[in-house]
């Protein structure tokens, strides 16, 4: 049974933001990041009801004041209310998945995705991972891994992690072009597949598809245990 869903007037709190502290993590970071400005007032509001979040935790602030933020050149996609270059907003990406009403608790719940088809996503006792851990699905191995990262050390991550040396097996020369100019609502699909034998990821063929496709397609690939 869902829970009783909070307004918006109780989910955003005007005392205590946690908007400045994810500013000022941006404003030290030492990877590019991009803060896309959020849709209009109904829409950012609409978000952060449908997530039941509040505006206390950095999840609700990227939600609600933020259409989502693209980090090394749009390698990293994290949620928020959505915008024309990130078209997919996180509740509006999490519906059908992890949820089929606000205020249901989700068994997990997909916050951001990268360039080369990985998913990032807060277990909520579906990953069989750790409640509350953010867990990385890898596209070349097709498991869920552990970060050991709550929400927000995941977004510290994003900002001044090493990115080069985690994706240093699935990035290839001039990706910061070609990623630059992908959709946020698109990922690039690679022949051979990742998961599979074949030439480095650089060599092999190479083309965006919609996020919707590649996300059915990996959950088609995961073995039963695996899937979310």
């Amino acid at each position: 049974m869902a829970a009783q869903v909070k307004s918006i007037d109780e989910l955003i709190n005007p005392t205590d933001p946690a908007w400045p502290l994810v500013t000022q993590w941006a404003a030290g970071a030492t990877n590019r990041v991009e803060i896309l400005p959020p849709p209009a007032d109904d829409k950012r509001a609409e978000a952060l009801v449908a997530t039941q979040v509040t505006t206390r935790s950095p999840m609700g602030a990227i939600i609600y004041e933020s259409g989502g933020i693209l980090v090394d050149n749009g390698w990293i996609r994290i949620l928020g209310s959505g915008h024309p270059r990130l078209p997919r907003s996180l509740p509006g990406w999490n519906f059908g998945k992890s949820f089929s009403e606000a205020g249901e608790q989700p068994r997990f719940f997909l916050i951001a995705d990268d360039a080369a088809g990985g998913l990032f996503a807060i277990d909520g006792g579906g990953l069989g991972m750790e409640i509350g851990k953010v867990c990385y699905l890898a596209p070349d191995t097709l498991l869920w891994e552990n970060t050991n990262k709550g929400y927000g050390d995941f977004i510290g991550w994003c900002f001044s992690g090493d990115l080069e040396l985690y994706y240093e097996t699935m990035r290839w020369p001039g990706w910061q072009d070609e990623v630059e100019r992908l959709d946020g609502g698109k990922v690039f699909s690679f022949y051979p597949p990742p998961w599979s034998d074949g030439p480095s990821i650089g060599e092999r063929d190479r083309r965006p598809i919609g996020m919707a496709e590649w996300y059915d397609l990996l959950m088609g690939k995961l073995k039963p245990e695996n899937q979310c």
